[in-house]
């Protein structure tokens, strides 16, 4: 049997009920439907074109995503989430490589992701890609107004 071809598209507010499945079947564990991702939030973020996401589809099903981000100096790629059916059959890089051509598109040079320590398959994922650590030292530390943002 023939594998389907996939296809890799700009998500919109339209898609939002598909995006929030996937990304719950995917274990994404942050995330905040009620905060930041609301579908209001989601469509406010995407609407300053700052924030893309990106789409995996096979068959009109949506079985990955990711997101990207900048400062106008630095891209940023976040929430890349795989279907786990879909998984370990190159899907993952495809996203990144698309993530990484939009943030080109968009000017920036320079490409980062933050890994959770535990995400052993990301990590590898992206060091297979020519990402590397530059400091194992480094924290990631926020300051909420509220648990939804």
């Amino acid at each position: 049997m023939q594998r389907p071809e996939p296809l890799i598209r700009h998500l919109t507010g339209d898609d939002y009920s598909s995006l929030l499945a996937l990304w719950q079947r995917a274990g994404l564990h942050s995330i905040r439907p009620e905060g930041r991702d609301s579908q209001a939030a989601i469509e406010q973020q995407l609407a300053t074109e700052v924030q893309t996401i990106l789409g995996l589809e096979l068959d009109g099903v949506l079985i990955g995503t990711v997101v990207t981000t900048h400062d106008t100096r630095k891209g940023w790629i976040n929430r890349l989430a795989i279907d786990p059916r879909y998984r370990n059959q190159g899907y993952g890089k495809l996203l990144v490589r698309a993530a990484e051509a939009r943030l080109r598109e968009q000017g920036m040079p320079l490409t980062a992701a933050l890994i959770e320590h535990d995400n052993v398959a990301s990590l590898r994922l992206f060091q297979s890609l020519g990402y590397s650590e530059i400091d194992e030292g480094i924290h990631y530390l926020t300051k909420r107004d509220s648990e939804n943002v």
